[in-house]
């Protein structure tokens, strides 16, 4: 085998590289696109070239020789972007580990270096190859020196390859003359200046004709056309110095030792120890002999779709297979366009532009999206739901969503995102959105990405979700949660999607009421803060407020921080009693959440057209897997206060409406005793008993119908606190009771209820045993904090193992409920709907002629939800607001 020497341009193919990877980083957040990119582009080259040889050159930050020459050389650059910069150290360590000379020279670039080592291997007679992405070095071409310059075009990368011929071929000029081309015409990336008035295509006759800049200028008066032949008069020396700028030096002192460059052994223990670091999988599959890893990187097919013939092809070729994949990728309002993937090795991404717009798009898809026959698969499906509405489009056979998958399988990770699941299933690294386009003021759009970036970005979508979607379904069915996962949180999408998209109507001038109301209040409360305190000040200051309670006041200080005084809600709570402003402050700073989250804060909320506010509803927040609402959260609303409880008169139903609130009645507690299986609960919710009432009877040894109300309040309290695996601390803090009698109740509660002891001990045992709890319907919360040193984690563990299957087990039954009431009333054609899920609380907006079924089926459907040994009780009311529903 002949040598044949590979050299490469290493900031060229770094910044390609760089521009052609999502922005990557490792788990420790160190940035690996380019590095990764290089590597994956020198890697195939020398396969390609056969190369047995391999040197780099790299810039140095040092001014050249051009810039002695020439101040102005390269000075319209941009800098090199950070996330670019951190990586060039990096590259140069991972090329040293795989002993690949590097090459630099101050006082010269990268291109001299080049041209200097092609030059002495064509003097002894080896075949060259130089990679580079910058054209200025085809002047190196000759018969035994190749010029390879990668190209993307369409999504896919292709090398242009120049030997002397190419390039005459290409522009019409020699190698040589392809420098004095430069002269004439400039050049802009390197500031060069050139004649003015003289372009690439005036510049390529002249040379062309004349092979010199020298000979056209001693033919200037025959030079055409006149105004050039003026221009090069006039520029000569600027044209002299422009050509010496563009000559690449081919004689530097490089210290030039063929044998140095031998590829030999670049994969070694050093280079996979980078490599590991890195986090580069696929990489690390090159190591023969070494610790076998798992992790792949993608070799993905990526087809971009901008045409409508292209797009055509595309639907036809959809409408050949059984399933496929999609993510439509949006930027607030705006549709950047659609990835698609039906195979594991190639993906499409649909740009929407002029010329084929989001609503083209979608219409040429409507009926792949509407197909029964044809199974999808997405990431967030809620989402596409109401884009799928705005399109009139009707999905059918959306069988899996990649985005509620993985949170049923782990519902104690803080993201799901699709670098989440890349990563998690496919040991693939992609960036998050963030880090594509960055956070804050300096977030970009979409459409600013270079082209190829957001193509790789957007292939890789679709492709991911096809992938992890076999792998996502055999964890769910290795845990049991099938049922879980197919019966209840996939079609839980689709009622979320309907009570976003209904909303809940809101009355403007209740609400304004509500906030004059409130700032009455607070004002009168400030007053009398005031004059407590014999003066003004800001109360909402913490610094402020802890001179007045603590100096001036002289209240015992509770806790200090390092800027003073606490003035914590809990720190109040321990005043009470001391003195009477203490009260005042709670109830002012209740009444100014009340009114800036509330009064004032829903306002934003109100929706123009419609006069009603569209919560979100997210179901993968909570690791018991309880629903959450968000902008507004109006599961939130505080409603142990009066003037909490009045917001809700805001809430109104629609005309010929009424609104229908079904609450479950202890629903935890109903829980609590089937899973402890202690007869006593049982009999006493079946028998249809006073739960509290009989605890206190229980644990303060009171008959039963002697029970205080205190008595039953401290009993409720008892009650709850068990189920969220309390301590006797936090219940003697709860009770305004000594710690001593606090630890009474509780043991006094597990005599009573052995079993519920039992049972939540078991709860603790299992967890610590498995790493994990379960709730009814098989829900897994993974509980690492079981195993941890800590005491204080330990014990959090221990309260979590405790709470899951309970609190757990009562999110999987309202979602069921859910999920059957609002079927019912769909499939009983009813105008009738589900508007609000506030915990164990169901709110239906019921036409007036509906009023009564709907009540039935409420009752019906919520009471049997699952089938449990306790009767579930639910209580239902109506009224014309929310609040008077309770």
């Amino acid at each position: 085998m002949h040598d044949k020497v590979l050299l490469i341009d290493g900031n060229s193919i770094m910044n390609r590289a760089y521009y052609g990877l999502p922005l990557l980083s490792n788990s420790e957040g160190v940035y690996t696109n380019a590095v990764l990119g290089f590597l994956n582009i020198i890697l195939k080259a020398i396969k390609d070239e056969e190369a047995t040889h391999i040197g780099v050159a790299f810039d140095l930050k040092a001014p050249t020789f051009r810039h002695e020459k020439y101040k102005e050389y390269k000075g319209n650059r941009k800098g090199m972007p950070d996330e670019l910069r951190m990586q060039m150290p990096i590259i140069k360590d991972v090329l040293k580990a795989m002993d690949i000379s590097i090459f630099e020279m101050e006082g010269y670039e990268a291109d001299d270096v080049l041209g200097t080592l092609a030059h002495q291997c064509e003097k002894i007679g080896v075949d060259t190859t130089v990679l580079s992405g910058d054209r200025d070095l085809l002047q190196l071409a000759t018969k035994h020196i190749k010029i390879s310059i990668p190209k993307t075009k369409k999504g896919s990368t292709t090398i242009e390859n120049y030997f002397e011929a190419d390039v005459l071929e290409r522009y019409g000029v020699t190698p040589t003359e392809f420098i004095d081309l430069k002269g004439l015409m400039g050049d802009s990336s390197d500031n060069i200046p050139g004649v003015p008035g003289i372009g690439e295509k005036t510049a390529i006759k002249i040379i062309a004709t004349y092979h010199s800049i020298e000979e056209a200028y001693r033919h200037i008066d025959q030079l055409k056309p006149p105004r050039a032949a003026k221009n090069l008069e006039e520029h000569y020396d600027l044209a002299l110095l422009s050509k010496e700028l563009a000559t690449i030096c081919v004689d530097c002192d490089v210290c030039f030792d063929k044998d140095s460059l031998k590829i030999d052994n670049i994969y070694n223990e050093a280079t996979y120890k980078l490599f590991k670091q890195l986090e580069f999988k696929r990489l690390l599959e090159k190591f023969e002999g070494m610790e076998e890893d798992s992790y792949v990187e993608d070799l993905l097919t990526e087809h971009l779709i901008e045409t409508k013939e292209a797009l055509d092809q595309l639907v036809s070729q959809l409408q050949q297979v059984h399933k496929f994949a999609y993510y439509i990728l949006t930027e607030g309002m705006d549709m950047i366009g659609i990835s698609i993937a039906y195979n594991e090795n190639e993906a499409y991404f649909i740009k929407c532009q002029e010329s084929m717009d989001d609503a083209f798009c979608m219409a040429q898809l409507k009926d792949i999206f509407e197909s029964h026959d044809l199974q999808k698969m997405t990431h967030g499906l809620k989402e596409d739901l109401h884009l799928f509405n705005r399109y009139k489009i009707e999905p059918k056979s959306i069988v899996f969503d990649t985005f509620v998958g993985a949170y049923t399988v782990n519902p104690t990770r803080d993201t799901y995102g699709i670098d989440d699941i890349a990563n998690d299933y496919l040991k693939v690294m992609l960036p998050s959105q963030d880090e594509l386009l960055g956070k804050g003021k300096s977030r970009i759009s979409y459409r600013a990405i270079e082209p190829q970036q957001l193509l790789t970005y957007a292939c890789h979508l679709s492709s991911i979700i096809y992938r992890s979607y076999d792998l996502m379904h055999a964890a769910i069915e290795e845990y049991g949660m099938h049922e879980l996962f197919y019966n209840i949180e996939m079609p839980l999408i689709q009622v979320l999607y309907d009570m976003e998209y209904y909303g809940i109507k809101v009355d403007s001038v209740l609400l304004h009421d509500y906030a004059d109301k409130l700032k009455v209040m607070i004002d009168l409360l400030e007053s009398e803060i005031y004059e407590l305190a014999d003066e003004t000040f800001n109360i909402k200051s913490p610094k402020q407020l802890g001179v007045i309670l603590f100096e001036k006041l002289k209240l015992p200080v509770i806790k200090k921080t390092k800027t003073g005084y606490s003035t914590a809600a809990e720190v109040l709570e321990k005043l009470k009693g001391e003195h009477p402003i203490i009260d005042k402050i709670s109830e002012y700073r209740q009444l100014t959440k009340l009114k800036s989250t509330y009064a004032d804060g829903l306002f934003d909320y109100i929706g123009k057209e419609d006069s009603r506010i569209h919560s979100s509803f997210q179901q993968t927040i909570a690791a018991t897997g309880r629903i959450s609402s968000t902008e507004p959260n109006l599961q939130n609303i505080p409603i142990r206060m009066e003037m909490g409880r009045e917001i809700r008169k805001v809430f109104v139903p629609e005309d010929d409406y009424i609104f229908i609130d079904a609450d479950y009645s202890q629903i935890e507690l109903r829980l609590l005793a089937h899973l402890a299986e202690d007869e006593t609960l049982i009999n006493a919710f079946n028998e249809g008993q006073d739960i509290h009432r009989l605890t206190a009877s229980q644990v303060f040894h009171v008959p039963f119908d002697e029970v205080s109300s205190l008595e039953r309040s401290n009993a409720k309290a008892v009650n709850f606190g068990i189920v969220y695996g309390i301590g006797a601390f936090s219940l003697s803090q709860d009770l305004h009771i000594t710690r001593k009698e606090a630890q009474e109740y509780i043991q006094n509660y597990f005599k009573k209820y052995p079993s519920v002891k039992i049972y939540l001990d078991n709860c603790i045992r299992y967890a610590k045993n498995r790493g994990y709890s379960l709730t009814m319907l098989q829900r897994r919360r993974p509980i690492p904090e079981l195993a941890s040193s800590n005491f204080m984690q330990r014990s959090f563990g221990e309260r979590v193992a405790m709470n899951t299957p309970i609190q757990g087990s009562a999110a999987d039954v309202i979602k069921i409920a859910m999920i059957n009431v609002s079927n019912k009333l769909k499939s009983e054609n009813l105008r009738s709907r589900l508007i609000l899920q506030v915990h164990d609380e169901l709110l239906i907006e019921a036409h007036r002629d509906e009023v009564e079924l709907v009540k039935q089926y409420l009752v019906e459907e919520m009471e049997n939800a699952v089938q449990i040994s306790v009767k579930m009780k639910v209580d239902v009311n109506i009224g014309m607001t929310w609040y008077d529903t309770k």
